[in-house]
């Protein structure tokens, strides 16, 4: 299966298709740590206001790497979609967080 032909949803289902099996949970993570030149670049953006885009990139390259993660396991598993896909952020240590994505494998086909 081609990921580029996997459905993924934050829905529960999909219109104009069913699920036919419930393959299970489908789950990608990363860990990305600061980096120094950025955080001094950070303080000094905060002290102005506005976008701190090195670390809105950051966050972007982490939320595509876990989607990665993500679509590359229900793959394996044989789905051809995920449902009800969630991110979630979550601190590990001083300067670094996971970024963690996860949804339902599932099986579809059209109606």
């Amino acid at each position: 299966m081609a990921r580029d032909r996997m459905i993924v949803v934050t829905t529960e289902t999909v219109s104009g298709h069913r699920i036919v099996e419930v393959l299970g949970l489908a789950r990608g993570n990363t860990i990305r740590a600061r980096h120094l030149g950025r955080d001094i670049m950070a303080g000094l953006k905060s002290m102005v206001g506005g976008e701190i885009k090195s670390y809105t990139e950051l966050l972007t390259k982490a939320r595509e790497e876990a989607l990665a993660r993500m679509l590359e396991e229900a793959e394996d598993m044989g789905a051809n979609a995920v449902v009800n896909l969630r991110f979630t952020t979550s601190s590990v240590m001083q300067g670094a967080a996971e970024l963690f994505a996860y949804g339902t494998a599932v099986r579809m086909e059209p109606e």
